[in-house]
């Protein structure tokens, strides 16, 4: 089998719900104009064996670009070889430093490829470990203790055991006693997270790791930017609750080993978008198991809901809960649909996708093709 051909539309996409993050943070409105909606790409990479890959993709203008100048280098190769693509784009990563929700897109493609050849999920291709997996209710950042309370409550009467804050990341004592509070709500026996998103320094993340440890969470996320790994380091010495650190951190499993050498967290993070697709996700999962770390996926999505099915070293699936509309509309997801607070992955081959490509070429803003590899590998011609 070969790769044919990329096929790239630019589309207006619905901005969905406005919500806001920590203090200091852009909200799920912050990167568009105002007048105006989000941009998406759909991508669709095309086989000589009439099976094609299709993802949509945010930053659409961006990952049309990549698409136009780079994916002539894949025209001619077999996508079944998900291994080598893989290396392949690494490679061009290095010249190009791909953006990380970007790194991961053409073996996403190809995964989607090899699945419906195979005609196996794709979770199941990857390993397979459990389609049916639990999912927790990760909270965005509500202004008042009341709609948290308000809302937290709503999601555990809609099924779920588990729950993360996003909180306020201002004054560590306001978040101290949301996490207090939020023990209070839920009982003594659901899983509790924090994400600091990386909103403080080390003074402020120890004095809050200290405080919330003996709370019984399963994790403490990214207290701190990720870049300076001492200071993780010296919070891991201190405290007793685990840290879950380098879900922003680039270079994918060669940057992580670099994180589980300096002994800088106690967790890992794994995603389709920020760790490489499939095949990047899978390095790193199968690198944490082998240090004893669980690998916790990051994110929503069709893609990180079978990486959740695939590994065993994964707790949860990850799932956003934003309004009361939301709230109760989530058992009404299709494939994604959180029931009972269990998420059961499709059986179905292929990732899922499904598009009306004649209408996107009626609809889109703009539209690319690649049809032909512009740089062939030299031949090598004999001596005589």
């Amino acid at each position: 089998m070969k790769i044919t051909g990329f096929t790239g539309w630019l589309v207006e996409a619905e901005p969905g719900p406005k919500f806001i993050w920590r203090d200091g943070l852009p909200g799920s409105h912050g990167d568009i104009p105002r007048g105006s909606r989000p941009h998406n790409a759909i991508v669709r990479m095309e086989t000589d064996a009439g099976l094609f890959g299709a993802i949509e993709v945010n930053r659409g203008e961006a990952v049309l670009d990549l698409v136009r100048r780079r994916y002539h280098e894949f025209i001619g190769e077999n996508p079944l070889l998900t291994e080598r693509l893989w290396r392949l784009i690494w490679e061009i990563d290095r010249v190009e430093e791909i953006h990380m929700r970007s790194l991961g897109m053409l073996d996403i493609l190809a995964w989607d490829v090899k699945s419906q050849h195979a005609r196996m999920p794709i979770y199941q291709m990857l390993g397979g470990d459990d389609r049916v997996v639990p999912a927790y209710a990760s909270t965005v950042t509500w202004p008042t203790m009341d709609e948290y309370e308000r809302y937290i409550k709503m999601s555990r009467d809609v099924g779920f055991k588990a729950f993360k804050l996003h909180a306020w990341g201002g004054p560590v004592k306001r978040d101290i006693e949301l996490c207090k509070n939020l023990r209070k709500w839920v009982g003594p026996d659901a899983d509790l997270m924090f994400d600091g998103s990386a909103g403080w320094d080390y003074v402020n993340a120890l004095e809050f790791g200290k405080a919330i440890q003996d709370l019984g969470f399963l994790w403490y996320e990214e207290p701190m930017r990720e870049f300076h790994l001492g200071a993780y380091t010296k919070l891991c010495e201190k405290l007793d609750i685990p840290i879950l650190a380098a879900e922003t951190s680039d270079g994918v499993h060669g940057n992580m080993a670099t994180w589980i050498e300096a002994r800088a967290l106690d967790m890992t993070r794994v995603s389709s978008f920020y760790k490489g697709g499939f095949t990047g996700s899978m390095k790193v999962a199968h690198l944490s198991e082998s240090h004893g770390m669980r690998a916790q996926v990051h994110g929503m999505g069709l893609e990180n809901a079978q990486i959740c099915a695939a590994i065993s070293n994964n707790d949860y699936y990850e799932q956003l809960v934003m309004n009361e509309e939301q709230i109760k509309g989530l058992d009404k997801l299709g494939p994604l649909s959180i029931v009972d607070g269990n998420l059961t992955v499709s059986d179905e081959p292929g990732l899922g996708y499904h598009f009306d490509f004649k209408k996107l070429d009626e609809t889109a803003i703009g539209k690319i093709e690649v049809r032909e590899r512009i740089n062939p590998p030299a031949t090598l011609v004999p001596w005589h």
